[in-house]
């Protein structure tokens, strides 16, 4: 199962590129014996300064043709790590080919493309900064890899 991250920002040289990066191909490779991967991210940028609804159009562009959504969103559903080691592979071994995590601007997500997604996930009440997102779900993305593959890297 291909895994798209479409984000609204560009993420430039510095530590987050850096960890997200790191993250991202420790997904790649603990992946591809289960199944999971390539990574793919896809950055989109409202220049015009269209407001949400603009990142939603070009949000809805990046995302894979038939790709099962997944939003990252405050209001969105609280998971344990291994709880979402569990999705993840119950939605791979379900027959999808494509999952896409979306990643809205400083103002969230438009309320058309949250109504949209098959998922809503949520790393807790408080607000993040998008890119500290984008960290965190490179993050689970390798530990649920991990959790899926009885590597020891998660710890309860």
């Amino acid at each position: 199962m291909r895994v798209q991250l479409c984000v609204v920002g560009r993420l430039r040289s510095g530590p987050e590129r850096d960890l997200i990066d790191d993250y991202l191909k420790r997904f790649d490779r603990t992946g591809r014996a289960l199944g999971l991967g390539p990574v793919t991210v896809t950055e989109v940028e409202d220049r015009k300064g269209g407001g949400m609804a603009a990142e939603a159009a070009l949000l809805r562009k990046a995302i894979p043709a038939g790709a099962r959504l997944c939003i990252l969103d405050e209001r969105g559903k609280l998971m344990s790590s291994p709880d979402f080691a569990q999705r993840l592979g119950e939605i791979r071994d379900g027959g999808t080919g494509d999952l896409a995590f979306v990643i809205g601007g400083a103002d969230g997500l438009d309320p058309s493309l949250r109504a949209e997604a098959d998922m809503a996930l949520s790393f807790g009440q408080m607000v993040w900064p998008h890119m500290l997102v984008r960290v965190m779900l490179s993050e689970q993305l390798y530990r649920a890899a991990s959790i899926l593959a009885g590597s020891p890297y998660h710890r309860v």
